[in-house]
């Protein structure tokens, strides 16, 4: 068996390196481990934790390509961040003008969550734990 120790990262490109950078840091809370510009891409690799966990690497590049996501496509669905209340992180998501669609619960695990996209149209989930 192949011995995989676990998830290492999530990689994200983004359209608007300062507005992904400002929604998944001063929104999300996601903390900044490392930002590195790379000149020969003229671009920005920026590696983000939760609670001093690694988890995504938000990359910009020159005019990349959208992502399609309705209808959903071939590919990642989504990412989905735990959260202990999920009314209160909609209320802070729609205090930041973030909106979120209506809360369903998982019809396996009885526990809610909910949708709403980062500023590129990537899926985020809400999940509560």
């Amino acid at each position: 068996m192949l011995p995989i120790l676990g998830l290492h990262h999530v990689a994200i490109i983004c359209a608007d390196y300062a507005v992904s950078k400002h929604f998944y840091t001063e929104i999300l809370g996601l903390e900044v481990l490392a930002e590195t510009h790379r000149a020969a891409r003229d671009s920005y690799k920026l590696d983000l934790a939760v609670r001093g966990q690694y988890l995504i690497e938000l990359f910009s590049f020159r005019s990349p390509p959208p992502r399609p996501s309705y209808p959903e496509a071939a590919g990642l669905r989504h990412l989905a961040f735990a959260v202990a209340d999920l009314p209160a992180a909609i209320q802070w998501l729609e205090t930041h003008a973030v909106p979120c669609e209506p809360i369903r619960v998982d019809e396996l695990t009885g526990r809610r969550f909910t949708f709403f996209a980062d500023p590129d149209g990537l899926p985020l989930e809400f999940y509560e734990v």
